[in-house]
């Protein structure tokens, strides 16, 4: 079980990278790009060394000598230490005619020692190569003079320690700073960790649904289907305007048999199509689904009950001044509003008038009438519903289908909006029978796709053994009375 969590986290944190690639890949070129413009503008400095050694003047047994290279271990560090004062820097400015101060030339110097051994190692920097090594000779040699002077026992004795050089400052071929190839590579490392960073951030703070991984840390309701995102379709929304074996054509025949599958054993004939938020793409979605399904050989029936936004007459360019309002209020009977649209077997219920108590109308008696009539007719029946959050209309249909088919726009909602959609229809024992995603990405790690190449046939087929045994997936409803059926385009 742990083991599976962690597999799941890894690829969420590779999705996010992925999202955020170009982010990413930004944040990481510009980290080269000050490196590289650091390293160019800094001035270059160059670094040469001496080396000292450190020895005891006897000439005694084997013991004494070992005492005295003892000795001289404990004294290197204090020696190390002397290099730093006045009285070693200051003959070497004075020698080298230096316009610096003791402190100045101190910043310039550095000593270092092996406590295992009695070599001693200055190192100069300075941006002349040449200036470089003198001043650590210069040091070196006040230093060997410093020391004997120090460990001299008095005016007339010879200092029982030596300092020799034993490796001479000699001018740097190049320079030890600045280190473009190390700079540019930490601007790198630093650009990228920046650019993770960053993403990281971004999706601990975001919480609109992507994709099916942001879908899934919500909900286990099936997926009917996605719909990729298109630019055209704004102009061309309906399902009739795209070619025969487009992708958004292909995702329409696939949430069809996907929902002829997940109503089979529903007496209802009647699905609710609704969203969250206004923009998701239900009323597009509803109409197209009815248009995929009337393709198929079914009799249907799209009933446009978002009667606060009505948009399905718009898109099929039909009247609405008579429609679902006329029928409830009594107006006119329903069979005479049906309005036949296309070739196929399919009839549109537009809104009709727009009325104060969208609500209440609704929820009463003679809708439900109206959907029992309708599902008596019609081998399916689509109703178009207002989003789900804005107002109740949604939630009060929802008890009088047979299910709810719920759109979820791709970065359109938040997980919490989305968490308080589904919890509505919960509340109201509303029938979730599966989610659509629209508006997908065409690529990336939210994508929708298929392979059409090999699908189309695959799907003909599939679809034409699903149509034959209809009988047992969607059984055939007998024929009703003459009054029972619209009187407008059927025989």
């Amino acid at each position: 079980m742990v083991r599976k969590v962690s597999i799941l986290d890894l690829a969420d944190y590779l999705r996010v990278l992925r999202r955020n690639w170009i982010m990413i890949l930004s944040c990481t070129l510009l980290g080269l790009l000050v490196a590289s413009v650091f390293s160019l503008t800094i001035r270059a400095s160059y670094t040469a060394k001496t080396q000292l050694f450190v020895s005891i003047q006897s000439s005694g047994s084997v013991t004494e000598l070992q005492q005295g290279n003892t000795f001289s271990q404990a004294r290197v560090q204090s020696y190390v230490e002397t290099i730093k004062t006045p009285a070693v820097l200051q003959p070497a400015i004075d020698s080298l005619g230096l316009e610096l101060s003791p402190a100045e030339l101190g910043k310039k110097v550095e000593a270092t020692s092996d406590a295992k051994t009695v070599l001693i190692s200055i190192s100069a920097v300075d941006s002349s190569p040449v200036q470089a090594a003198a001043i650590a000779q210069a040091v070196g040699q006040s230093l060997i003079a410093v020391i004997e002077d120090i460990e001299s026992p008095g005016p007339d004795g010879k200092s029982p320690v030596k300092l020799s050089v034993v490796t001479p400052a000699s001018a740097p071929a190049s320079p030890s700073a600045p280190n473009t190839p190390l700079n540019m590579g930490l601007g790198v490392l630093n650009g990228l960790a920046i650019g993770v960073g960053i993403a990281l951030l971004r999706k601990a703070l975001d919480t609109k649904v992507r994709g099916e991984a942001d879908l899934r840390r919500i909900s286990q309701a099936p997926i009917l289907g996605g719909i990729a995102f298109d630019s055209g379709a704004a102009k061309k929304p309906l399902l009739t305007q795209a070619t025969q074996q487009s992708p958004r054509a292909e995702s329409f025949r696939q949430i069809r048999t996907n929902l002829q599958f997940a109503h089979v054993n529903h007496t209802s004939k009647a699905v609710l199509i609704t969203s969250s938020l206004p923009g998701e793409g239900k009323s597009t979605t509803a109409t197209n689904l009815a248009i995929a399904i009337a393709q198929s050989g079914q009799s249907v029936v799209l009933v446009d009950a978002d009667l606060r936004r009505p948009r399905i007459d718009s898109y099929l360019g039909l009247d609405r001044n008579a429609g679902l309002t006329t029928a409830l209020i009594g107006e006119a009977d329903v069979s005479d509003l049906l309005q036949a649209w296309g070739e196929d077997d399919l009839y549109i219920l537009t809104s009709g008038q727009i009325p104060p108590n969208p609500s209440e109308l609704l929820g009463s008696r003679m809708m439900k009438d109206l959907i029992e009539r309708l599902e008596a007719t019609f081998d399916a029946v689509i109703i178009d519903a207002p989003p789900l959050l804005p107002v109740t209309d949604a939630a009060v249909l929802a008890q009088q289908v047979g299910g709810v088919v719920l759109v979820v726009g791709s970065s359109l909602i938040k997980s919490p909006d989305l968490e308080k959609s589904l919890s509505a229809l919960e509340m109201v024992n509303g029938k979730l029978m599966g989610i659509v995603m629209n508006m997908l990405p065409a690529k990336g790690p939210d994508a929708y796709a298929y392979s059409y190449t090999s699908y189309s046939s695959a799907a003909s087929d599939r679809e034409s053994r699903f149509h034959e045994g209809s009988e047992i997936i969607a059984p055939h409803y007998a024929e009703l009375s003459a009054e029972a059926l619209p009187r407008r385009g059927r025989e």
